[in-house]
């Protein structure tokens, strides 16, 4: 049986999803996990989920012949990677960093830089309602304390329409905040 396939039924048949398995040189089998998605639901997974689908994954793996040197079971994190249209779905309104496997070229119709590939801002769905687009502004961020021109004009906001076939990759932007974890209403 392949990995994927073996990895696959373990971790979906202890209620969780497979986001992601890594195969390094030196021997290291790293599985990354989160639980199923249902809109409203914000479960994060734990140690004791770790320890659980670690301790199962070694039993599978051995009865396959499956070889490795170290097993490693975590969860996505805050820089989690998005994949599936379910991950979009999911995290639609959160800020994204992406990259494309391609440059901007000619579609960048001077608005941005032509052999620009990356991009940080909001993901949203596009205007028709069945792609997804990224929507952000070159403005820079404003330090605590620092003052801002009344006078200033802002700069625009820009969109840019995706498919997930045009993606290197796609991930949750790691935004740290040290005071606390906030509700979406007071973000």
């Amino acid at each position: 049986m392949a990995l994927q396939q073996i990895v696959e039924e373990t971790v979906t048949g202890l209620g969780y999803d497979l986001v992601e398995i890594e195969r390094t040189a030196g021997g290291l089998l790293r599985i990354t996990i989160d639980w199923p998605w249902a809109p409203g639901s914000e479960a994060f997974i734990t140690v004791e989920d770790c320890e659980k689908v670690n301790r199962q994954l070694q039993f599978a793996l051995e009865v396959d012949g499956v070889t490795y040197n170290r097993l490693e079971i975590s969860s996505p994190g805050i820089d989690r990677p998005l994949r599936h249209e379910k991950d979009f779905e999911r995290f639609a309104g959160e800020l994204i960093d992406l990259t494309l496997k391609a440059p901007m070229g000619e579609n960048a119709a001077g608005m941005v830089s032509a052999n620009r590939k990356k991009f940080r801002g909001t993901l949203e769905r596009d205007a028709a309602g069945t792609g997804w687009q990224i929507v952000w502004s070159d403005e820079p961020a404003v330090k605590p304390g620092q003052r801002i021109s009344k006078k200033r004009a802002p700069l625009p906001m820009h969109a840019l329409g995706f498919t997930l076939d045009e993606l290197r990759d796609a991930r949750l932007a790691p935004v740290v905040d040290f005071k606390g974890r906030k509700s979406k209403a007071q973000a």
